[in-house]
């Protein structure tokens, strides 16, 4: 074997061993190469351009809930009701995101505390089949509102997703009432019901519980809307202004309470519950 050989076969040796993860992550907004463990210890936040990057439902909890939280099991929910097949069956996309995923939908609940205050928390993973809202995230979103009731706690909900989920058809429609009737349940109850937008939030859950909350908090730079910008053009035939549908411009016109950096968002939530929860919470 000459020496060219063997250097080939070193090369191509070290090319096939597995890695925990890449070492390098390329922002996606300013487009530079940032050291993946960097990243991650800025809690998936570009420490060049300040963009904020889309997480996971557990990494969410353990951002915001004290340690020790109780994460609820996933509710099961009757899968492909409509037998429902586009370029591919629905349950093969439902394993294909399994596969990905550790849990068996888009939709986790932790139950704990933020910064000693009690409080429930549910959280949209995006991961999920572009967190698309049906049957098995209505029906979470449903069991975390209960459990703010059984204990007399803030209910807080971190929003992301595409919509609602069409394999599902009216069936997923049939959640923006039940999540809607479940925010009154608590207004009723005088707990408060805080939702934090992060990119994207759009479709059918901006239009049902993604705007009920007391308090709407938005990260930097999330993209929040109903129908799509493009969409929204071609309808009205007019040039949308710079920013529209991004979080900053929500809170210019009124439509988000504050927009928050990832790094002050539980100091900020702890601050909030304060002066909205009960006296007595379990």
């Amino acid at each position: 074997m000459n020496w060219f050989t063997r250097v080939r076969n070193s090369i191509t040796s070290l090319s096939k061993r597995s890695t925990e993860k890449d070492l390098w992550v390329k922002c996606p907004s300013c487009q530079q190469m940032v050291f993946a463990q960097e990243y991650e210890d800025n809690s998936y936040v570009c420490p060049r351009c300040g963009h904020h990057g889309r997480i996971g439902a557990d990494e969410r909890l353990r951002q915001l809930l004290d340690e020790g939280f109780e994460v609820l099991p996933i509710p099961d929910v009757k899968e492909d009701p409509l037998k429902f097949r586009d370029t591919a069956k629905y349950t093969d996309r439902l394993k294909k995101a399994r596969a990905k995923s550790p849990h068996k939908d888009a939709f986790l609940v932790g139950s704990g505390a933020i910064e000693g205050k009690p409080a429930v928390v549910g959280v949209q993973d995006f991961g999920f089949m572009g967190g698309s809202m049906g049957m098995a995230v209505g029906t979470a979103f449903c069991q975390g509102a209960e459990r703010a009731l059984s204990r007399h706690c803030p209910y807080i909900v971190v929003t992301a997703a595409g919509g609602a989920r069409m394999q599902e058809g009216i069936l997923s429609l049939m959640q923006m009432p039940k999540a809607t009737v479940m925010t009154r349940r608590l207004k009723e109850a005088k707990l408060p019901y805080i939702v934090l937008l992060t990119d994207p939030t759009t479709g059918g859950v901006t239009a049902s519980y993604a705007m009920l909350g007391d308090v709407h908090i938005a990260e930097p730079g999330a993209l929040i809307g109903f129908a799509g910008q493009r969409v929204i053009q071609d309808t009205i035939r007019e040039q949308l202004p710079d920013g529209f549908q991004r979080a900053e411009y929500l809170h210019k016109h009124g439509m988000v309470d504050m927009v928050v950096h990832r790094h002050e968002l539980k100091e900020t939530l702890a601050t909030l519950l304060d002066y909205l929860a009960p006296a007595k919470a379990a």
